[in-house]
C-alpha cells in the first residue's frame, strides 16, 4: 500500500481548536530522561575536569608546602590521599568521563521521575492546555 504524497502547498486552510486532555506518562518521562541526560553529561564534564584539576592542584599544592616547611607530606591536609590524588590526575582522561556518565544516568533518572510525575499531575487535573490546530489544504 502507497501512501499519498504530502501536500505541497503550506498554506492553511482551516483552522480547528481543541485542548489536550492527555499526556502519555512514557513519553513524558522519556522526554524528561533525555533533557536530564543532556543537561547531566554537561554538568558531569565540568565537574569531572574541575575534579581533575583540583587533584593536580592540591599536590602541587602538598609538595611546595612540604618543601617550604619542611614537614613530612603525610602531615599536611590530604596527606593520606596522595596516591588517590596522583591517580585521579594521572588518569584525568578516565576521570572526566566517569563522572560525566554517572551525573547524566543520576540525572536522566531525575528527569524521568520528573516527567512522569507533572504528566501524571496534569492528567489529574482538571486544566486542559489549548491548542491551535492549522489544517492544509491536502492531507496525507
Amino acid at each position: 500500500m502507497r501512501l499519498p504524497e504530502p501536500a505541497t502547498s503550506t498554506a492553511p486552510v482551516g483552522r480547528a481548536d481543541g485542548v489536550i486532555v492527555h499526556v502519555p506518562i512514557r513519553q513524558a518521562a522519556a522526554a524528561g530522561a533525555i533533557g536530564g541526560l543532556v543537561v547531566g553529561a554537561v554538568l558531569g564534564v565540568l565537574l569531572g575536569a574541575l575534579v581533575a584539576w583540583l587533584a593536580g592542584a592540591v599536590i602541587d599544592w602538598q609538595r611546595d608546602l612540604a618543601f617550604t616547611l619542611g614537614v613530612a607530606r603525610r602531615l599536611l591536609p590530604f596527606g593520606d590521599q596522595v596516591a588517590l590524588l596522583r591517580n585521579v590526575d594521572q588518569y584525568w582522561f578516565i576521570v572526566i568521563p566517569g563522572v560525566a556518565i554517572l551525573l547524566a544516568l543520576v540525572a536522566a533518572a531525575f528527569g524521568a521521575l520528573l516527567g512522569a510525575l507533572v504528566a501524571a499531575v496534569y492528567n489529574r487535573s482538571r486544566r486542559r492546555v489549548a491548542v491551535d490546530i492549522r489544517l492544509h489544504s491536502e492531507e496525507w
